[in-house]
Protein backbone atom coordinates (compact mmCIF):
# COMPACT_ATOMS: atom_id res chain seq x y z
CA UNK A 1 0.00 0.00 0.00
CA UNK A 2 2.91 2.30 0.80
CA UNK A 3 4.69 1.31 -2.44
CA UNK A 4 1.21 2.54 -4.21
CA UNK A 5 1.19 5.88 -2.53
CA UNK A 6 4.49 6.59 -3.48
CA UNK A 7 4.14 5.49 -7.30
CA UNK A 8 1.21 7.92 -7.28
CA UNK A 9 2.69 10.74 -5.91
CA UNK A 10 5.84 10.60 -7.61
CA UNK A 11 3.77 10.45 -11.23
CA UNK A 12 1.50 13.88 -9.50
CA UNK A 13 4.96 15.35 -9.13
CA UNK A 14 6.32 14.58 -12.27
CA UNK A 15 2.76 15.85 -14.11
CA UNK A 16 3.08 18.83 -11.90
CA UNK A 17 6.58 19.91 -13.17
CA UNK A 18 5.49 19.08 -16.88
CA UNK A 19 2.56 21.50 -16.94
CA UNK A 20 4.84 24.22 -15.38
CA UNK A 21 7.28 23.86 -18.10
CA UNK A 22 4.53 23.77 -20.67
CA UNK A 23 3.43 26.69 -19.56
CA UNK A 24 6.68 28.45 -19.19
CA UNK A 25 7.33 27.29 -23.35
CA UNK A 26 3.69 28.67 -23.88
CA UNK A 27 4.80 32.49 -22.71
CA UNK A 28 5.09 34.66 -25.59
CA UNK A 29 8.14 37.44 -24.85
CA UNK A 30 8.51 40.60 -26.76
CA UNK A 31 11.95 40.50 -28.72
CA UNK A 32 12.21 44.13 -29.73
CA UNK A 33 11.29 45.97 -32.56
CA UNK A 34 13.15 48.82 -35.25
CA UNK A 35 12.41 52.53 -34.72
CA UNK A 36 10.25 54.02 -37.26
CA UNK A 37 12.36 56.55 -40.05
CA UNK A 38 10.35 59.27 -40.71
CA UNK A 39 10.64 61.05 -44.12
CA UNK A 40 9.01 64.43 -45.53
CA UNK A 41 7.69 64.92 -48.98
CA UNK A 42 9.71 68.51 -48.56
CA UNK A 43 11.73 70.34 -45.88
CA UNK A 44 10.41 74.20 -47.11
CA UNK A 45 6.83 74.07 -46.59
CA UNK A 46 5.09 76.73 -48.99
CA UNK A 47 1.62 78.19 -47.02
CA UNK A 48 -0.44 80.57 -48.94
CA UNK A 49 -4.60 81.18 -48.97
CA UNK A 50 -4.97 80.72 -52.59
CA UNK A 51 -3.94 77.09 -52.22
CA UNK A 52 -5.47 75.82 -48.71
CA UNK A 53 -6.90 72.76 -50.05
CA UNK A 54 -3.30 71.54 -51.52
CA UNK A 55 -1.16 69.31 -49.64
CA UNK A 56 1.79 71.24 -47.87
CA UNK A 57 3.63 68.39 -46.73
CA UNK A 58 3.65 64.92 -46.35
CA UNK A 59 5.23 62.72 -43.37
CA UNK A 60 5.87 59.43 -43.98
CA UNK A 61 7.64 56.37 -41.44
CA UNK A 62 9.15 53.02 -41.87
CA UNK A 63 7.21 49.83 -40.04
CA UNK A 64 8.56 49.42 -36.71
CA UNK A 65 8.33 45.30 -37.09
CA UNK A 66 7.23 44.73 -33.33
CA UNK A 67 8.35 41.18 -32.77
CA UNK A 68 7.48 38.35 -29.92
CA UNK A 69 8.44 34.99 -29.56
CA UNK A 70 5.35 33.83 -32.07
CA UNK A 71 6.82 36.19 -34.71
CA UNK A 72 5.89 40.04 -36.12
CA UNK A 73 3.07 41.24 -33.79
CA UNK A 74 0.01 41.47 -35.21
CA UNK A 75 -1.25 43.90 -33.12
CA UNK A 76 -2.70 47.31 -34.38
CA UNK A 77 0.06 50.11 -34.13
CA UNK A 78 -0.17 53.53 -32.92
CA UNK A 79 2.15 56.72 -33.94
CA UNK A 80 2.02 59.78 -31.91
CA UNK A 81 2.84 62.74 -34.65
CA UNK A 82 4.48 65.77 -32.67
CA UNK A 83 5.17 69.00 -34.11
CA UNK A 84 6.99 71.70 -32.63
CA UNK A 85 9.69 74.59 -32.81
CA UNK A 86 13.31 74.08 -33.61
CA UNK A 87 14.73 73.77 -30.39
CA UNK A 88 12.35 73.05 -27.90
CA UNK A 89 13.21 69.52 -27.61
CA UNK A 90 9.36 68.69 -28.04
CA UNK A 91 8.48 70.26 -24.63
CA UNK A 92 6.58 73.45 -25.59
CA UNK A 93 3.24 73.68 -23.68
CA UNK A 94 1.68 74.61 -27.23
CA UNK A 95 3.30 71.87 -29.24
CA UNK A 96 1.18 69.58 -31.52
CA UNK A 97 0.49 66.31 -31.39
CA UNK A 98 -1.77 63.79 -32.91
CA UNK A 99 -2.51 60.00 -32.92
CA UNK A 100 -2.65 57.92 -35.93
CA UNK A 101 -3.65 54.25 -36.31
CA UNK A 102 -2.21 51.74 -38.90
CA UNK A 103 -0.67 54.05 -41.04
CA UNK A 104 2.80 54.70 -42.01
CA UNK A 105 1.57 58.18 -43.29
CA UNK A 106 0.46 61.73 -42.83
CA UNK A 107 -0.28 64.23 -44.72
CA UNK A 108 -1.08 67.88 -44.21
CA UNK A 109 -3.10 70.47 -46.38
CA UNK A 110 -1.87 73.89 -46.54
CA UNK A 111 -5.08 75.04 -44.43
CA UNK A 112 -4.16 72.23 -41.89
CA UNK A 113 -0.88 73.29 -41.12
CA UNK A 114 -1.30 76.36 -41.04
CA UNK A 115 -3.99 76.57 -38.47
CA UNK A 116 -2.30 74.62 -36.35
CA UNK A 117 0.73 77.13 -36.55
CA UNK A 118 -1.68 79.94 -36.10
CA UNK A 119 -4.16 78.97 -34.23
CA UNK A 120 -3.43 76.10 -32.05
CA UNK A 121 0.53 76.67 -31.53
CA UNK A 122 0.03 80.82 -31.04
CA UNK A 123 2.84 81.02 -33.40
CA UNK A 124 2.76 84.74 -34.44
CA UNK A 125 1.82 85.17 -38.41
CA UNK A 126 4.08 86.46 -41.08
CA UNK A 127 7.37 85.17 -39.45
CA UNK A 128 9.24 81.74 -40.75
CA UNK A 129 10.10 78.89 -38.81
CA UNK A 130 12.07 76.09 -38.25
CA UNK A 131 9.81 73.25 -37.21
CA UNK A 132 10.69 69.88 -36.61
CA UNK A 133 8.88 66.81 -36.26
CA UNK A 134 8.92 63.25 -34.66
CA UNK A 135 6.73 59.94 -34.76
CA UNK A 136 6.56 57.72 -31.95
CA UNK A 137 5.02 53.99 -32.48
CA UNK A 138 3.22 52.27 -29.24
CA UNK A 139 1.02 49.21 -29.23
CA UNK A 140 -1.96 49.20 -26.86
CA UNK A 141 -1.93 50.81 -23.92
CA UNK A 142 1.17 53.26 -25.27
CA UNK A 143 3.19 49.83 -24.56
CA UNK A 144 6.65 49.72 -25.95
CA UNK A 145 7.39 53.28 -27.45
CA UNK A 146 9.78 53.65 -30.07
CA UNK A 147 10.39 56.96 -31.01
CA UNK A 148 11.51 58.12 -34.88
CA UNK A 149 14.34 60.66 -35.55
CA UNK A 150 13.58 64.03 -35.67
CA UNK A 151 13.19 65.91 -39.33
CA UNK A 152 13.14 69.71 -40.07
CA UNK A 153 11.35 71.97 -42.20
CA UNK A 154 10.54 75.72 -42.66
CA UNK A 155 7.07 77.04 -42.93
CA UNK A 156 5.77 80.84 -42.88
CA UNK A 157 1.92 80.67 -41.58
CA UNK A 158 -0.23 83.40 -42.44
CA UNK A 159 -3.26 84.59 -40.59
CA UNK A 160 -6.14 82.03 -40.87
CA UNK A 161 -9.87 82.56 -40.41
CA UNK A 162 -10.54 83.31 -36.96
CA UNK A 163 -11.57 80.14 -35.32
CA UNK A 164 -14.58 82.20 -33.77
CA UNK A 165 -16.64 84.39 -35.79
CA UNK A 166 -15.77 88.13 -34.84
CA UNK A 167 -19.00 90.51 -34.50
CA UNK A 168 -20.63 91.36 -37.40
CA UNK A 169 -20.94 94.77 -36.80
CA UNK A 170 -17.59 94.94 -34.41
CA UNK A 171 -19.15 96.08 -31.53
CA UNK A 172 -19.43 93.64 -28.34
CA UNK A 173 -21.42 93.88 -24.62
CA UNK A 174 -21.11 92.10 -21.67
CA UNK A 175 -24.05 91.80 -19.68
CA UNK A 176 -25.23 89.52 -16.83
CA UNK A 177 -25.61 89.41 -13.30
CA UNK A 178 -22.00 89.12 -13.35
CA UNK A 179 -22.02 92.90 -13.97
CA UNK A 180 -23.74 95.82 -12.78
CA UNK A 181 -26.58 95.61 -15.79
CA UNK A 182 -27.78 92.27 -14.57
CA UNK A 183 -29.29 90.56 -17.35
CA UNK A 184 -30.43 93.34 -19.38
CA UNK A 185 -30.46 93.22 -23.60
CA UNK A 186 -30.95 96.01 -24.56
CA UNK A 187 -28.10 97.52 -22.03
CA UNK A 188 -29.33 100.76 -20.67
CA UNK A 189 -27.53 103.99 -19.94
CA UNK A 190 -24.86 104.10 -18.08
CA UNK A 191 -24.68 99.91 -19.05
CA UNK A 192 -24.66 100.67 -22.76
CA UNK A 193 -21.69 102.64 -22.32
CA UNK A 194 -19.38 101.04 -19.24
CA UNK A 195 -19.59 97.22 -20.75
CA UNK A 196 -19.20 97.83 -24.34
CA UNK A 197 -15.80 96.11 -25.51
CA UNK A 198 -13.26 98.35 -27.30
CA UNK A 199 -11.84 96.76 -30.58
CA UNK A 200 -7.92 96.33 -29.99
CA UNK A 201 -7.71 95.00 -33.04
CA UNK A 202 -9.92 92.95 -35.84
CA UNK A 203 -10.35 89.67 -33.76
CA UNK A 204 -9.36 91.21 -30.35
CA UNK A 205 -11.67 92.99 -27.39
CA UNK A 206 -11.03 93.77 -24.71
CA UNK A 207 -12.98 95.54 -21.51
CA UNK A 208 -11.86 96.93 -18.12
CA UNK A 209 -15.08 97.30 -15.64
CA UNK A 210 -16.05 96.52 -12.33
CA UNK A 211 -17.47 93.36 -11.25
CA UNK A 212 -19.75 92.78 -8.50
CA UNK A 213 -18.29 89.27 -7.54
CA UNK A 214 -20.82 85.72 -8.54
CA UNK A 215 -22.97 85.36 -11.16
CA UNK A 216 -22.39 85.07 -14.37
CA UNK A 217 -22.54 86.87 -18.42
CA UNK A 218 -23.06 86.46 -21.83
CA UNK A 219 -21.35 88.49 -24.84
CA UNK A 220 -23.79 90.25 -27.45
CA UNK A 221 -22.89 91.53 -30.42
CA UNK A 222 -26.25 93.51 -31.24
CA UNK A 223 -28.49 94.83 -28.42
CA UNK A 224 -31.97 93.23 -27.99
CA UNK A 225 -30.54 90.65 -29.75
CA UNK A 226 -29.54 86.82 -28.09
CA UNK A 227 -29.39 84.58 -31.14
CA UNK A 228 -25.85 86.01 -31.87
CA UNK A 229 -24.52 86.21 -28.56
CA UNK A 230 -21.19 84.22 -27.21
CA UNK A 231 -21.27 81.56 -24.81
CA UNK A 232 -18.49 80.19 -22.79
CA UNK A 233 -17.75 76.22 -23.89
CA UNK A 234 -18.05 73.50 -20.87
CA UNK A 235 -14.75 73.35 -19.47
CA UNK A 236 -13.96 77.00 -18.77
CA UNK A 237 -13.68 79.01 -16.00
CA UNK A 238 -14.07 82.66 -14.54
CA UNK A 239 -10.61 83.04 -15.20
CA UNK A 240 -10.69 82.00 -19.19
CA UNK A 241 -11.68 78.96 -21.12
CA UNK A 242 -13.31 78.63 -25.10
CA UNK A 243 -15.77 80.32 -26.33
CA UNK A 244 -18.43 79.99 -29.11
CA UNK A 245 -21.27 82.08 -30.87
CA UNK A 246 -24.21 80.01 -30.03
CA UNK A 247 -27.45 80.89 -28.11
CA UNK A 248 -26.64 78.59 -25.82
CA UNK A 249 -25.48 77.51 -22.16
CA UNK A 250 -23.39 77.80 -19.78
CA UNK A 251 -22.52 81.56 -19.40
CA UNK A 252 -19.19 82.92 -18.80
CA UNK A 253 -19.03 82.78 -14.94
CA UNK A 254 -17.96 85.73 -12.89
CA UNK A 255 -15.01 86.67 -10.59
CA UNK A 256 -15.47 84.77 -7.39
CA UNK A 257 -15.01 88.20 -5.29
CA UNK A 258 -15.65 91.92 -6.47
CA UNK A 259 -13.26 94.57 -7.82
CA UNK A 260 -11.72 95.98 -11.58
CA UNK A 261 -11.19 93.22 -14.01
CA UNK A 262 -9.90 93.04 -17.60
CA UNK A 263 -11.58 90.77 -20.03
CA UNK A 264 -10.14 89.64 -23.05
CA UNK A 265 -11.71 87.97 -25.94
CA UNK A 266 -9.69 86.43 -28.68
CA UNK A 267 -11.69 85.20 -31.92
CA UNK A 268 -8.55 84.31 -33.45
CA UNK A 269 -7.85 81.47 -31.20
CA UNK A 270 -11.57 81.35 -29.91
CA UNK A 271 -10.21 81.48 -26.21
CA UNK A 272 -11.18 84.45 -23.83
CA UNK A 273 -8.85 85.96 -19.98
CA UNK A 274 -10.29 87.50 -17.42
CA UNK A 275 -7.35 88.95 -14.77
CA UNK A 276 -7.82 91.42 -12.08
CA UNK A 277 -6.79 94.49 -11.99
Amino acid sequence: MKHSIKLISSFLVAAFLLGACEKDENKIYFEGGTEPVLTASTTAVSLSPANEALEAIKLSWTNPDYKFTTGISSQDVNYLIELDTAGADFESANKYSSTVAKDLQKSFTVGELNAIMGNSMFLPFGRSYNMQARVTATLANSAVPLASNVIGFTATPYAPPPKVPVPDAGTLWMTGDAAKSGWQNPLSTPYDLDQQFTRVTGTLYELTTELPGGGGYKLIQAQGNWGSQYHMLTGGTWQGGDFERRDADPAFPGPPSAGTYKITVDFQVGKFTVVKQ
